[in-house]
């Protein structure tokens, strides 16, 4: 296919990456057509290359040639696999530039974020290097008669893994899941966004350096549409990130199917500055919040309720903070906000500003599309006054677009918070921690922040990260991200033969017997309660 060269050069010749890396690594993708897909940059809506549109029976040969990598894999011993895992965190770090410029020719984000996803793919394998392994560790559990019986538990993978994974954070939505996918022993074949297919291919070029044996990790690269259902149909779980509409129909087809899935969803996200807030702080917090990415974040606020009694002066602070930003796409770190992905992502958040606009909310800051920064570039906005049924304040903007409103109390808060389908990620500002917490227990999310936007929250790779409600199914992150790739597995054993009634012994004997023994077992300690009840007193 035909490409814009002169273009493609310059923007190119701004990174590290040439034309013949780019093309190297869309040869590691197999499939029998000749259909691709171009991969244009947001920074000038340029061609940059081209991968593989893959069939039905590419994701075939994929999955087969994982399934016969898969069992050898499981059986390398876990020091090997947490040594690969542990050279992979290392070579991404001393590969950063390249990552980093790759990530932003795709995704059009400033390099300040892009950042992030390279620290955190490099901190999260250092976790499940570490860690990963206690999640399939055996287990002794108590038997149904102790000491007559015992019982024990036992973890496998479960075999083949797919993952789908967004085009907004290529890098780090990718890993999560892949890395405690591989630590447990699957193998994985991942379905990359068809705009962001490059980083994923890095990444495994990567893995391949650190160790991985060859087919444990593949990807197949294509379109949602095709390649999608029928990964689905043929591994034995799926993990997605995407939008809730999305989320629905792989949950549909997975059900079907009968395998496991988690899904990471959509998300309409609040932030609280309670009355005793840092208000230059709560500020500088929102600024992070909302304009990440240029609001692509499934993390992001969209929504922030503040007291009534400093409203205005918060809202003061946060127009002068996101005022301060700068915007732009530059392959260094001069820019604080870089671009949307896409004419149709600039299309939706020029659709919601204008909606709102017509319904009467105030455009504080913001509000235009900038073509003179780059084709896809919208200033970071912050409307006020927004009805109730604007489709910004119903739908997911999924853009640098936040709306601001203010609140009598904590409750009218917690309530305007609540109010919503979706249940991801909230924030809460106040100058009191217990505070904070307090109200953070009673904010339906699967995490909720006190005194940062959601950083800290995402970056505690030991705590499980997900959502409520609309927001998916599932945990990523600490042991639930790896216990969601296993099957667990119960053995059992009696000391003293079958546990049914005794030749010899009459029925009603053995009836009394059991009851007899099931009143005493409700009375004796489990080693764990006891283990409690002396921790609990301070030995």
């Amino acid at each position: 296919m035909s490409l814009e060269t002169e273009p493609r050069a310059d923007v190119l010749a701004a990174t590290s990456v040439s034309a013949g890396r780019l093309a190297a690594l869309a040869d590691r993708v197999d499939a029998d057509g000749s259909e691709t897909i171009e991969v244009r940059a947001p920074a000038t809506d340029t061609a940059v290359g081209a991968v593989p549109d893959c069939a039905g029976s590419d994701v075939e040969r994929a999955v087969d040639r994982a399934r016969a990598a898969q069992s050898s894999w499981a059986e390398t011993a876990i020091d090997k696999r947490r040594e690969i895992i542990d050279r992979f965190g290392d070579l991404v770090l001393k590969h950063r530039s390249e990552l980093l410029d790759i990530l932003q020719l795709e995704t059009g984000k400033s390099r300040r974020h892009a950042v992030e996803e390279v620290v955190d793919v490099a901190l999260t394998c250092s976790y499940y290097a570490d860690r990963g392994d206690a999640a399939f560790r055996e287990e002794r559990r108590r038997g149904a008669i102790p000491p007559a019986t015992t019982a024990r538990v036992t973890y496998e993978p479960v075999g083949v893994v797919g993952a789908i994974s967004p085009w907004n954070y290529p890098l780090t939505l990718s890993l999560t899941d892949v890395l405690p996918a591989l630590i447990a022993g699957n193998s994985v074949v991942l379905k990359p966004d068809e705009k962001t297919p490059y980083t994923a291919l890095a990444l495994a070029d990567l893995l391949e350096r650190a160790g991985l044996p060859a087919d444990c990790f593949e990807i197949v690269t294509g379109r949602g549409a095709t390649v999608g259902p029928a990964l689905i149909d043929r591994v034995d779980y799926i993990s997605f990130t995407g939008s809730t509409e999305t989320g629905r129909l792989v949950a549909e087809q997975a059900g079907r199917n009968l395998i496991g899935c988690s899904l990471e969803l959509g998300g309409k996200n609040p932030l609280l500055v309670l009355d005793d807030a840092d208000i230059e702080e709560a500020a500088r917090g929102a600024v992070q919040a909302c304009f990440s990415n240029a609001g692509q974040l499934c993390l992001a606020a969209e929504r922030v309720y503040v007291a009534d009694s400093i409203h205005d002066e918060f809202v003061e602070a946060f127009v002068a903070a996101t005022r301060e930003y700068t915007l732009g796409t530059g392959f260094d770190y001069e820019d604080d906000v870089g671009s949307l992905i896409d004419g149709d992502q600039l299309e939706r958040v020029e659709r919601h500003v204008e909606d709102a606009r017509e319904r009467g909310a105030t455009v504080l800051t913001g509000g235009e599309r900038r073509p003179d920064v780059g084709p896809f570039c919208y200033e970071p906005t912050i409307l006020t006054d927004l009805e109730p049924e604007a489709t910004a304040a119903c739908e997911e903007t999924f853009g640098p677009v936040v709306s601001v409103e203010s609140v009598p109390n904590v409750a009218t808060a917690i309530e305007r918070a609540n109010d919503t389908e979706y249940g991801l990620n909230a924030s809460v500002w106040t100058g009191d921690r217990e505070r904070g917490v307090a109200v953070a227990r009673e904010i339906d999310c699967g995490t909720v922040c006190v005194n940062d936007a959601y950083v800290s929250g995402w970056a505690a790779v030991d705590a499980p990260m997900g959502g409520f409600g609309d927001s998916g199914l599932g945990r990523r992150h600490g042991p639930e991200g790896v216990e969601r790739y296993l099957e667990s597995r119960t053995i059992a054993t009696s000391r003293t033969g079958p546990l049914d009634v005794p030749p010899g012994v009459p029925t009603a004997w053995y009836a009394r017997g059991m009851f007899a023994l099931a009143r005493l077992q409700r009375r004796l300690p489990t080693v764990a309660s006891v283990t409690r009840r002396l921790r609990d007193a301070g030995f």
